[in-house]
């Protein structure tokens, strides 16, 4: 459809212009009139060009919409629509008070295309890179339910759970990434610049030097003649790596290997199935199918491994198995969980049973978060003494040598 160019006056006789996709002129005139706004002139326009196309100091400087905008604005439409106020007027208000210009032209757009004739799911759904299905889906569901209000609220609590989860996974790699990365530097500064130190003195020794100085000395020339190929290899493997994860294939064998790591992969996971199920308990309490419902929590678990099983769980739901035997299939839950989904199933209330496992894994992310550092340091410990063993045997193996060889003079 054509876009309209429009200036018009609102009930207080101040001007308003904008962009409209509308059949025609009259169409934009009667839209404008829909709404209490007057129009004073409409003309053929070009498509507003796109937000995020404005060359490449606009999106470097541009803000960033988080995930705390779609708290706030989740939460800010459910006040103002329990309290009656139009959803345009809500948008108008919301779009005033924001903070962040991304998310105002976000509003903006949003509010033109319900000018246009659309439904609120449909202009949502038209910035899907702020809007996931799951929260058009939810929004939808909403207005065939009349239970908009309802739904935001819903929607509101979902993602404050996502983000919680969400950050505490990030706290959990947090510290294990820290302790690595600190170690690794320390190699690299021994390395480069202690351990040549060292070598000059042993080059007065005259003597042939123990295997472990010699294996140091001989990395640790490595290194310094090497380090600006080093540099850049480890420059190129962050690039390749994040190339890698970009893509569908590297993502889904990223998000497995992260299951895997040893202690965090377990806390990954326990916070990946309570996302899950939260969100589906929160699909089903809507009324949404349990296929769809599957389909859409596919979409926000923020794990592709786990979404290619719920997948199958959907396949084998859309077969006619229980939910009980596809989770079963899956192998990612325990058996606590699968007596409370078979629990569900039978009784006809699985979004509470699942609501019940939400709570259950975010309970068990929580405890595994406190326990964490006792469940590293041995590890750590272990690794430490390792290295400062195999640095004490190679740097003071010749000197206790020596002083060896003079006492025995």
């Amino acid at each position: 459809m054509p876009f309209f160019a429009y200036a018009a006056r609102n009930a207080s006789g101040d001007l308003v212009q904008g962009v409209l996709e509308a059949p025609d002129s009259g169409a934009v005139a009667a839209l404008l009139a829909g709404t209490g706004i007057f129009p004073v002139r409409i003309e053929p326009t070009a498509a507003p060009r796109d937000q995020s196309a404005g060359g490449f100091w606009r999106r470097l400087t541009q803000d960033k919409i988080r995930a705390v905008e779609l708290l706030l604005f989740s939460r800010q439409m459910y006040t103002l629509l329990k309290a009656g106020v139009p959803i345009l007027r809500a948008l108008a208000g919301l779009q005033e008070s924001s903070a962040n210009r991304s998310f105002k032209a976000v509003l903006q757009s949003i509010r033109e295309n319900l000018d246009s004739g659309r439904e609120l799911s449909v202009a949502l759904q038209r910035q899907d890179k702020v809007f996931s299905p799951f929260y058009v889906a939810m929004v939808r569901v909403g207005e065939m339910t009349g239970m908009l209000e309802e739904i935001f609220l819903r929607l509101f609590h979902h993602l404050e759970f996502q983000e919680f989860m969400r950050t505490q996974v990030k706290s959990a790699l947090r510290y294990p990434t820290f302790v690595v990365a600190a170690m690794g530097i320390a190699l690299v500064v021994i390395n480069l610049f202690v351990i040549p130190t060292f070598a000059k003195v042993f080059e007065g020794f005259n003597t042939e030097l123990p295997l472990m100085t010699r294996m140091l000395l001989g990395f640790s020339n490595f290194m310094v003649a090497t380090w600006p190929l080093l540099l850049t290899g480890a420059a190129g493997a962050v690039v390749a790596f994040k190339t890698t994860v970009a893509t569908p294939a590297g993502k889904l064998a990223w998000d497995r290997f992260k299951l895997r790591i040893p202690i965090a992969g377990k806390i990954i996971l326990k916070a990946t199935l309570a996302r899950f199920a939260r969100s589906l308990a929160m699909a089903m309490r809507s009324g949404v199918p349990m296929v769809q419902g599957l389909t859409l929590v596919a979409q926000v678990v923020d794990n592709d491994h786990v979404a290619q099983l719920v997948e199958k769980m959907r396949l084998g739901v859309e077969r006619g198995e229980s939910v009980l035997r596809t989770a079963i299939q899956t192998g990612i839950f325990t058996s606590v969980v699968l007596q409370m989904i078979m629990v569900g199933e039978e009784s006809g209330a699985i979004d509470e049973l699942m609501e019940e496992v939400a709570d259950m894994y975010q309970r068990e992310v929580e405890y595994e978060l406190k326990t964490l550092g006792s469940q590293i340091e041995p590890i750590l410990i272990v690794g430490l003494g390792v290295l400062v063993l195999i640095l004490a045997l190679g740097v003071f193996l010749p000197i206790w040598d020596l002083g060896q060889a003079a006492l025995r003079r």
